[in-house]
């Protein structure tokens, strides 16, 4: 059995990983921070193997995992006493190059409320879909849209008002 759950972190982490790291980067502002989160996620997801039931894609339930993770980081005594703010310089390669309005983007999309900048991160940003997304934050799909769509009017807001002001 071993050999089989090696042979399927292996696997997980070359299909994984580089998207789990830009979503903890996005959650924790660090890259050190982001890196061992998601090497906390696949440990998690190593030793929690036997209980996956398949209910759900890998990908969701790696996220879901990733998103605790970051949860239970941002929570520490730590993370909060420590100034995170991240320059946009510092993201990640695979992040860059930023444009102009690349930058603000991101941003704004920073700038949401911790509720609506996941569902905008997982579902735009990962690319999940709906069923995905709700499964990751454990919401209903309908709680999911709502603040999809909350979030989109308000970056939507955003992003008109500085493209009249430039």
């Amino acid at each position: 059995m071993n050999e089989k759950r090696s042979a399927w972190l292996e696997q997980a982490i070359a299909s994984h990983e580089p998207a789990l790291f830009r979503l903890c980067f996005a959650y924790l502002g660090d890259a050190a921070l982001a890196e061992d989160a998601v090497q906390e996620t696949f440990v998690k997801a190593y030793k929690g193997y036997d209980r996956y039931c398949r209910e759900s894609e890998e990908k969701t339930w790696l996220t879901r995992i990733a998103i605790n993770t970051c949860k239970d980081i941002r929570k520490s005594a730590w993370f909060r006493h420590v100034d995170r703010s991240t320059a946009l310089e510092s993201l990640p390669e695979e992040m860059m190059p930023f444009t102009e309005r690349d930058d603000t983007l991101i941003r704004a999309v920073m700038g949401l409320k911790p509720r609506l900048r996941e569902v905008v991160l997982l579902h735009d940003g990962q690319g999940l879909t709906a069923e995905e997304t709700a499964n990751a934050l454990g919401i209903a799909r309908s709680t999911m849209y709502k603040r999809l769509t909350k979030a989109h009017q308000l970056l939507r807001k955003e992003l008109e008002a500085w493209y009249h002001d430039r």
